[in-house]
């Protein structure tokens, strides 16, 4: 079974050539077919000629060249038209005749230049050939030549549809292709803002406060300890967003989930923001991305909190519901702005899009007695 699964995929690598040249074959051998002699194409209505040596010269100048449609689509219609001439003036009127519709739609698909000259160069040369048949004492009026005309015509009129069609797919694929790739150089730079933010933050507060420690050895120690704990787990953190760039290295991004609040809080405490954490009811196995955008709102507010209100008491409260997880981040107060490094407000904004995409609300507001407060209503994708 795995055998014929394979099939389509080994036929699609042989070359356009040999694929095309099956139909070229089918055609040809049906023009010998007894059943078959007797529907072929009978432009002009001419008694029709026994088959003889010549017929097989004929038939293979009609069919024979369709195995490079794709390839050389006018070379292609030039000898199938000639055949096709031929079969007609020869009055041998094959199945093959058929093959000109063939090398008409596909011309029409696959011809890149020269379409207009190419569609002058036949319609002058089927008048050409209605003219001599006329001469040769066919009984076809004039209007029997105009409707074979406009089935020609309609043959290539749908290779140029055909056309038109995959040149629109290929711009939507393209399209398509683009805003992909915008969407996840956006998510990218969205992780890489939080994470960067969060720790280098984390770092310059702790490394500020170290420069009022150096009377406490002890307290000093342990400040620069907090500040190479938060960088290597930057690195970390950067490793694997990498691996966003290049999943087939290494073991793939880890996505960071509520159950690691409790570190991320620990964290910030170190760098001297008091910081307290409730949990209400349990993180459950499956909540799509739910999980991932309530750490990235509570990183980013107590991110805030470091630049913006360092000092100030901050409370963390996250609610685990079945078809929701619920996040509240506030800080008390004005705080102190002296080892700010500053902010891009690019944080908030993405927040809000990461939140409203999954379906959630999310608002981030100054408290009226001081401080801010952050919120965020995440829906669980696993829920229904």
């Amino acid at each position: 079974m795995i055998g014929f699964r394979r099939v389509p995929d080994l036929w699609r690598g042989y070359d356009v050539t040999v694929r095309d040249l099956p139909v070229a074959l089918l055609l040809a051998v049906l023009s010998f077919v007894p059943a078959f002699q007797e529907q072929g194409t009978q432009l002009g209505d001419l008694p029709d000629r026994p088959f003889d040596t010549l017929t097989l010269a004929v038939v293979a100048l009609e069919c024979l060249p369709l195995a490079v449609r794709r390839r050389w689509p006018a070379a292609c219609l030039a000898l199938v038209s000639a055949g096709f001439a031929a079969d007609q003036l020869l009055t041998y009127h094959t199945f093959s005749g058929a093959a000109l519709a063939v090398a008409l739609l596909s011309a029409g698909a696959h011809l890149e230049r020269h379409r207009r000259e190419v569609a002058v160069v036949l319609s002058a040369a089927y008048v050409l050939l209605a003219v001599t048949l006329n001469r040769l004492g066919s009984p076809e009026d004039l209007a029997g030549f105009a409707t074979f005309y406009l089935v020609l015509a309609v043959a290539w009129g749908a290779g140029a549809w055909l056309r038109t069609a995959r040149a629109a797919e290929a711009e939507r694929r393209r399209h398509v292709a683009e805003a992909t790739r915008a969407a996840e150089r956006t998510r990218i730079a969205r992780e890489l803002h939080d994470v960067v933010t969060h720790h280098v933050t984390a770092m310059v507060v702790q490394a500020e406060a170290a420069r009022y420690l150096t009377a406490a050895p002890e307290r000093l120690d342990q400040s620069l300890t907090a500040v190479t704990d938060t960088g290597r787990r930057a690195i970390t953190d950067l490793r694997h967003l990498l691996d966003l760039l290049d999943p087939g290295h290494g073991p793939g991004p880890v996505t960071s989930r509520t159950g690691e609040l409790r570190e991320l809080v620990e964290q910030t405490r170190l760098a001297g923001q008091p910081v307290e954490l409730s949990e209400e009811g349990s993180p459950r196995e499956t909540t799509g991305g739910a999980e991932a955008t309530a750490y990235r709102v509570v990183q980013e507010a107590l991110t805030n909190a470091l630049k913006y209100a360092h000092g100030s008491r901050t409370e963390v409260h996250v609610r685990h519901r079945a078809t929701e997880i619920t996040v509240e981040v506030g800080t008390e107060g004005p705080g102190s702005l002296a080892a700010s490094p500053g902010g891009s407000g690019r944080g908030l904004i993405g927040l809000r899009e990461r939140v409203e995409v999954l379906g959630g609300e999310f608002s981030a507001d100054r408290r009226p007695g001081g401080g801010f407060v952050v919120r965020a209503r995440i829906p669980v994708a696993s829920a229904a």
